[in-house]
């Protein structure tokens, strides 16, 4: 199988090398799908975030003109509060915002996964329940000056210093951290790739 990750994350480079479990055929490469990701009016954010999976699964597949008999995995993460998408922050004061709006508040954490070859597509949607604790002023500010928050969806990284701010979760954590172990699985499975 040729698999391919339609990503440049090193969280979901990492997580998909996880389901290998040590095998030394399980192995992938690595495509950069650039995609246009402005939501479409009046998208709902499941649907959104589902089909930006799949556009850049697609798009993924589109790079991978030289593999033969590509199967492309995307995967889309996005954190919604009250119904709206909280993105990555444009800069400091959109990162603190964000941050203010989550502070002792449940929020969403959405991540697609969608799977592409030359015969077939899908796509799975994986909701997680993410509480976080009260952050002072202060906690916010030392936090962004770790410009981690910088490239996070919702401002934060669950597997890195913002996780300190997790108070709890409902669901599974490695979809928060980009990529939904279990349901990825059984994608692969699906498809013959494990």
């Amino acid at each position: 199988m040729n698999l391919v990750l339609a990503s440049t994350s090193p969280r979901r480079k990492e997580l998909l090398s996880q389901l290998g479990l040590g095998r030394q055929d399980f192995c992938f490469t690595q495509v950069a799908p650039d995609i246009d990701e402005t939501p479409q009016p009046d998208e709902l954010p499941q649907h959104y975030v589902q089909r930006l999976a799949l556009e850049k699964a697609k798009e993924g597949r589109r790079l991978c003109q030289d593999v033969s008999s590509p199967i492309v995995l995307g995967s889309d993460t996005i954190v919604v509060q009250d119904g709206h998408i909280l993105g990555k922050p444009k800069d400091v004061a959109d990162a603190q915002r964000m941050l203010s709006a989550l502070s002792g508040r449940t929020h969403t954490v959405m991540t697609a996964v969608a799977l592409v070859s030359e015969q077939q597509s899908a796509v799975c949607l994986v909701e997680t329940r993410v509480q976080f604790c009260v952050l002072s002023p202060q906690d916010i500010a030392a936090y962004i000056a770790s410009a981690e928050p910088m490239d996070k969806a919702g401002s934060y990284g669950i597997q890195g210093l913002g996780g300190c701010f997790v108070q709890a979760i409902e669901g599974s954590y490695s979809s928060v951290v980009g990529l939904p172990l279990v349901e990825t699985r059984e994608l692969l499975a699906s498809f013959g790739v494990l």
